[in-house]
């Protein structure tokens, strides 16, 4: 396998042929609902064997293929860097790092969720249902969720509890508040999260209190130790959802106490995107620095083994006006972006800055829109800091969200540690 960025002039016949490769393996692979590729768009090449091209040099093979050049060596018998245009190249796996990964799944209607299921159980150890809501006093909503978790199980893949503080106007800090500082609610929040993990088969919590203000820091900590030694005892894994923090000083981060939760919970997922969002400017979701500082920093305050990468399946279409200002913007899965740029017939740019794909396109309306998002380069450039920093795994939100091309590349670098 290797990741092969389209150029002027190409077609999905002519790729197919440089490669000798089945045009329709890489429309699969790649998911394309059209034909009609674009420049910059990024293909992943599903083959073990490379023919080299005109330009081409181990270095570059290496970059496409995300394996060392050494091994590329190794594995051909070759000792030296000279290649001949036509030469058949060998790529050989990589070795995988073995890695547990969550990955939040929403359920829909039972035959989704069972192909979901099925589809991605492979490279997940942890699937986060979400979600229960949680109200004011403690009480949590209803969820369907029909045989999800007995086939998870089954597949070998643990399933989760998601509980949040999203309401129907968004994520609220006053009912987090109420159940984390107030003892009587808070116990009884305790006895329903118990209740619902116990009796539903789960295998564990995930706690999503988003919007946290500084004063809630030491309660939420609380509370989550609490959790954890309400479950524990039973088996039941007890981990939260984090917000990207990189320093002590961000006001809207001080909520989260990285030390006090990392000791505190089993294990944390980190939500490492919307650094730029529907209610800002554009730009990158998840640039590559900030993703790097944001596990630097939590790994000055807990260890590696229980942090968990999230990464976005999504980017945002930014809708402008004439004066530069956001009119609007919209998430939009990986998979939607790409069909937006070959459906309007336009390039997709990649910024090595910030390891992101973004591109431009104007609607019938006549509006300029912007996108940014994740595709196959940035992806990998997550997956590798996995195995930079020996964390716990890469977590995903969300399975729903077309991505096709991520699931090859988790099996490329990780192989799954299997929880239950």
């Amino acid at each position: 396998m290797f990741i092969y960025v389209v150029k002027a002039g190409d077609s999905l016949f002519s790729v197919a042929s440089k490669y000798q490769v089945n045009m329709d393996s890489i429309r699969i692979t790649n998911g394309l609902k059209i034909p009609n590729i674009v420049p910059g768009q990024d293909l992943l090449i599903p083959t073990n064997v490379y023919i080299v091209q005109p330009g081409d040099s181990l270095f570059t093979i290496g970059q496409m293929a995300l394996v060392p050049v050494e091994t590329i060596k190794l594995y051909n018998g070759l000792h030296s860097n000279n290649l001949s245009i036509g030469m058949r190249l060998y790529l050989p796996p990589r070795t995988k790092y073995r890695a547990a990964n969550f990955s939040y799944l929403t359920p829909t209607t039972p035959a989704r969720d069972i192909e979901l299921i099925n589809q991605f159980a492979d490279s997940n150890s942890y699937y986060g249902i979400f979600e229960y809501h949680i109200s004011s006093d403690g009480t949590l909503s209803p969820l369907y969720l029909h045989s999800i978790n007995t086939l998870s199980r089954q597949k070998q893949v643990a399933p989760i509890a998601v509980i949040s503080n999203l309401t129907e106007t968004g994520f609220s800090s006053a009912v987090a508040r109420s159940i984390i500082s107030n003892p009587t609610i808070r116990d009884q929040a305790l006895n329903n999260i118990y209740n619902i993990v116990k009796n539903n088969n789960f295998a564990g919590v995930n706690i999503d209190f988003e919007l946290l203000k500084d004063y809630d820091a030491a309660d939420y900590v609380t509370f989550i130790r609490m959790v954890r030694n309400r479950l524990s005892p039973e088996g039941y894994t007890t981990s939260v959802a984090l917000p990207a923090k990189t320093d002590d000083t961000t006001p809207w981060t001080k909520g989260y106490d990285y030390k006090g939760i990392g000791a505190a919970a089993d294990f944390v997922f980190l939500m490492a995107y919307d650094f730029h969002h529907g209610g800002g400017e554009p730009g990158p979701v998840a640039p590559i620095k900030e993703v790097r500082q944001t596990i630097q920093y939590a790994k000055n305050h807990m260890n590696a083994n229980k942090i968990i990468l999230g990464v976005p399946n999504y980017g945002y279409d930014w809708a402008m006006a004439r004066d530069g200002s956001v009119i609007s913007a919209r998430a939009i899965a990986v998979g939607d972006a790409v069909n937006t740029a070959m459906t309007n017939q336009v390039p997709i740019q990649y910024s090595n800055q910030y390891h992101q794909a973004h591109f431009e396109y104007w609607d019938a309306l006549g509006n300029r829109h912007i996108i940014w998002f994740e595709d196959s380069r940035s992806r990998a450039q997550k997956l590798q800091l996995v195995v930079d920093y020996k964390i716990k795994g890469i977590g995903i939100w969300q399975l729903g969200l077309a991505f096709p091309q991520s699931i090859y590349l988790v099996d490329h670098f990780l192989s799954k540690r299997t929880v239950i």
